[in-house]
């Protein structure tokens, strides 16, 4: 005993640590571990073989509504992950409104959720398993916002303040309330989750996916490119989402706050940020920032005005309006003017063919006054043909000698072709692309002219009691539109060349074949397009002579 009171006293005069060292060390054992870097957001989540309302009824959940959308946020998780848009329908004459967004266990899960993450080891945040309390006003209008709270067992309060406008915006105040002490870094996020791909159109002219705008930069990728490689940038602005065709889930942060977006793939796809530099709260320090949630219908008037009433870099190219924004754009809104003036989406349609065709009638004029003399021509081109068969030099110099006496460009018919394609291929896009058009009838037999024409000329357009299958519904729009080419065609001069003679005989079956599955406003468009230029035509060619022919 006497030696272990003197080895006791020996090593606490020598070796042991002062109380001073003890605090330290004991500080140090209760410190929060922390890291510079913005923690993951990866969470494993089992997907259920149950119906959607099954899904809805494991959790609590507090409803929402206003005049464009109806649904319901999660309490478990506080996810926006029930979605309706109300004024748009499945199928043209159907009563089942359009559903986006779905909870997170069912394997076409789609939903959206916004945090705080943190590295610190010692606290807690809540995660999609954390139960929220609902404060006061208990169902989400634009005139109720509703409010959530959590409190961790380390005496840190999250709350969250949550509102929505009268269409799409949902607009979201987190916050943080310290009642400890000690301070605490926090990375505020967001995320679209989507347990698996959609049926996609899977048209080159049209992109579905991941989809978000950085530092002023479009990003577009496909979900089998997501599939291969993550993609990930940093930036200061911007936004970030998921689209489809006509349907779009996008995040937007807070400005003026650097962030990470990611797109990525983990069993399900992921398009999320989350802050670069952490937000720090202070002992009895409140803290908190603003996101915004849209989710919404691709309406050019609503998605225009989020982008200038929000300040959203770029926001408009939610819409895929592609290379030739410049033209498709304008033409959108020259045909939404003629839509609202006349009512039906079709007029809208030959109105803008009118417009277009008077835009290019002087260069129209000049093609179709060479095209004429040409035709006139042909005969003496024979002749020429005939006589110098042999001698393609010599050919060639008396057909430019002709070509110059009777001051004609051979090209002169190419011109006009060559110009209308980027015009052309604008209505194509704007009318395959906007909303605006879906489920928007003509005349007669064409209740939707998003869709392609339902006739086929293999039942005689209906007379014959027989659904053919859908590579033989080539309907009567697009049988007109390959006669009126056909017809346009018997104007133009015939190709010296027989096979190329041949080839352009066969070409308005072709595209009538090519045309079929497009939708009928395009093919509407093209037909009213070549009647009009048919008009023209014949009127220059009445008109015009040659010179002389000899």
């Amino acid at each position: 005993m006497l030696l272990t009171s003197i080895g006791i006293h020996t090593y606490s005069l020598f070796w042991a640590p002062s109380p001073q060292e003890l605090k330290k060390v004991k500080e140090e054992k209760n410190k929060v571990v922390e890291t510079t870097e913005a923690p993951s957001l990866e969470v494993e989540e089992k997907v259920l073989e149950i119906s959607r309302s099954e899904a809805k009824s494991k959790n609590k959940r507090v409803e929402f509504e206003n005049t464009s959308i109806k649904g319901s946020i999660s309490l478990v998780g506080g996810a926006i992950d029930d979605l309706t848009f109300k004024k748009y329908t499945e199928t043209l004459n159907g009563n089942d409104q359009v559903i986006l967004l779905n909870p997170r266990n069912l394997n076409n899960g789609y939903y959206v959720e916004t945090g705080w993450a943190t590295n610190s080891e010692n606290i807690d945040v809540p995660n999609s398993k954390t139960l929220w309390k609902i404060i006061g006003n208990n169902k989400l209008t634009p005139n109720n916002p509703i409010n959530l709270r959590w409190k961790n067992d380390q005496g840190i309060i999250f709350e969250k303040k949550i509102s929505i406008d009268d269409e799409y915006l949902f607009t979201v105040n987190q916050s943080i309330k310290n009642t400890t002490e000690k301070k605490y870094n926090f990375y505020s996020y967001g995320q679209i989750v989507r347990n698996t791909a959609p049926e996609v159109t899977n048209f080159y002219i049209l992109h579905e996916g991941l989809i978000g705008v950085f530092d002023d930069q479009l990003i577009e990728q496909d979900y089998d490119d997501i599939e291969e490689k993550k993609y990930s940038v940093n930036a200061e602005k911007g936004w970030l989402g998921i689209t489809d065709k006509y349907w779009i889930t996008s995040l937007v942060p807070e400005k003026n706050k650097e962030f990470k977006a990611d797109f990525e793939y983990k069993n399900k796809f992921k398009a999320n940020f989350i802050e670069t530099k952490p937000t720090t709260v202070g002992a009895n320090e409140t803290r908190s920032n603003n996101i915004k949630i849209i989710v919404a219908a691709k309406e050019v008037s609503v998605i225009d005005g989020y982008a200038e009433k929000l300040g959203i870099e770029k926001f408009d190219l939610a819409i895929d309006w592609g290379w030739f924004y410049f033209i498709v754009k304008p033409l959108f809104f020259a045909i939404d003017y003629f839509f609202k003036i006349s009512g039906n989406f079709g007029i809208a349609i030959v109105l803008i063919t009118f417009c277009i065709r008077l835009a290019f009638f002087p260069l129209a004029n000049y093609s179709f006054r060479s095209m004429a003399k040409m035709k006139v021509l042909q005969p003496e081109m024979t002749r020429l043909k005939e006589l110098h068969k042999e001698d393609k030099v010599k050919l060639q110099q008396e057909m430019m000698a002709l070509y110059k006496k009777e001051k004609i460009n051979p090209l002169s018919g190419c011109l006009p072709i060559l110009i209308q394609i980027p015009f052309f291929f604008a209505i194509y896009k704007m009318l395959f692309v906007t909303i605006e058009m879906r489920h928007q009838p003509f005349f007669g037999w064409i209740k939707d002219l998003s869709e392609r024409d339902p006739t086929s000329i293999f039942n005689l357009f209906g007379i014959i009691p027989w659904d053919p299958p859908s590579f033989l519904l080539i309907g009567a729009w697009p049988c007109l539109m390959g006669v009126s080419m056909y017809l346009q065609q018997k104007l133009n001069p015939t190709p010296p060349d027989p096979i190329q003679a041949k080839i352009f005989m066969f070409f308005p079956l072709f595209l009538t074949v090519i045309l079929a599955p497009f939708p009928s406003g395009l093919v509407i468009y093209w037909t009213v397009n070549n009647i009009l230029t048919m008009a023209q035509q014949y009127v220059i060619m009445k008109r015009t002579a040659v010179k002389t022919v000899q």
